[in-house]
């Protein structure tokens, strides 16, 4: 295995997830295969020619805004910012890092302000971030004390963007936060380990979305939590919005049930103690179009006279934050 996955490896022999352990070779090669992704070389030229950051640092994993400061001459941190605009687009955050503040298409700590509240409290526990992205929640997980922390998704610039992250804040989340580039699917059958699992704006992109929910249970030791966020619209249990092509411009949404049914499916598939803990529209203020992400965003998709629907004339984004738990 390459020496620069070293610490991914020693986390999963440190945890005892052997059986995932063999598997690590091929799904890394395959994740990161620059056949399939042609930007990937160039992504991983930026972080590799990051410099070399002070020791004297301070970092803050439990705050809005993930920073770390540390004091670079003018040059480094041109030098720096340059580097990481390579990495653009940049989609959940905030960040500073060295003074550089990215600022990402989505206010993800808004979502955390959200979800944080009602979680099972983090200090020790195993936790899985499924489509976690740059890793922004995760690394507010090990800033709430998580002792092993692993994001999974199969986006190789999402994999470099966390490496570029993990440069800045180094072992001062004590090397807990990790990085895999694989799915769900990915995840060996019937683990049975994780204390926590967040799966949160994934549902509504899996064809299949209660195969999503059963991964996710297997995935949980008995008595473990999960945390769900997906697209819901209002109704009651036996509402499901089934989009055409597009849904709020995007092609791949498959599902958005009420939340009501949404609770349902999750007990067909034998979570308990089913609880939605927040919902809410979500607004032009948390996803956004910024200088980090300078593509369309939300304002893009919804209806110009009726900010209500989408451009496709659906009800506008709706999240529920639901939480379960797998029986013991």
């Amino acid at each position: 295995m390459d020496t620069r996955h070293r610490d991914l490896l020693h986390a999963f022999v440190d945890q005892g997830l052997d059986r995932w352990l063999a598997r690590l070779p091929k799904q890394l090669a395959a994740g990161l295969d620059r056949r399939r992704y042609g930007d990937l070389p160039a992504w991983e030229k930026a972080v590799a020619k990051l410099p070399t950051l002070p020791d004297a640092r301070s970092v803050h994993l439990d705050a809005d805004t993930v920073t770390v400061a540390c004091d670079l001459t003018d040059s480094q941190r041109r030098q720096c910012e340059n580097l990481l605009r390579k990495l653009m687009p940049w989609r959940k955050g905030p960040y500073r890092l060295a003074g550089i503040p990215i600022d990402t298409e989505w206010r993800s700590d808004w979502k955390w302000q959200r979800v944080a509240p009602h979680l099972a409290d983090l200090s020790g526990r195993r936790v899985l971030d499924v489509g976690g992205g740059s890793g922004y929640h995760a690394w507010r997980m090990a800033g709430k004390g998580a002792a092993f922390v692993l994001v999974i998704d199969p986006s190789p610039r999402f994999f470099y963007q966390f490496q570029a992250l993990r440069h800045f804040v180094g072992d001062a989340d004590g090397w807990r936060t990790h990085f895999l580039p694989v799915g769900i699917e990915d995840v060996p059958e019937r683990l049975a380990f994780f204390d926590t699992v967040f799966s949160m704006g994934v549902l509504y992109h899996r064809p299949s979305p209660l195969e999503h929910l059963l991964q996710l249970k297997e995935a949980l030791r008995p008595g473990g939590e999960l945390v769900l966020e997906t697209l819901v619209v209002e109704g009651d249990e036996t509402t499901v919005l089934l989009p055409g092509e597009r849904y709020a411009a995007m092609p791949n949404v498959y599902f958005l049930p009420s939340s009501k049914a949404l609770c349902q499916w999750l007990e067909r598939c034998g979570f308990t103690n089913v609880r939605v803990v927040d919902e809410a529209v979500t607004t032009t203020d948390e996803q956004r179009t910024t200088s980090w992400m300078t593509f369309q965003s939300l304002a893009d998709f919804l209806d110009p006279q009726d900010p209500t629907r989408t451009r496709e004339g659906y009800p506008a984004p709706r999240r529920a934050v639901v939480i379960a738990n797998r029986p013991r």
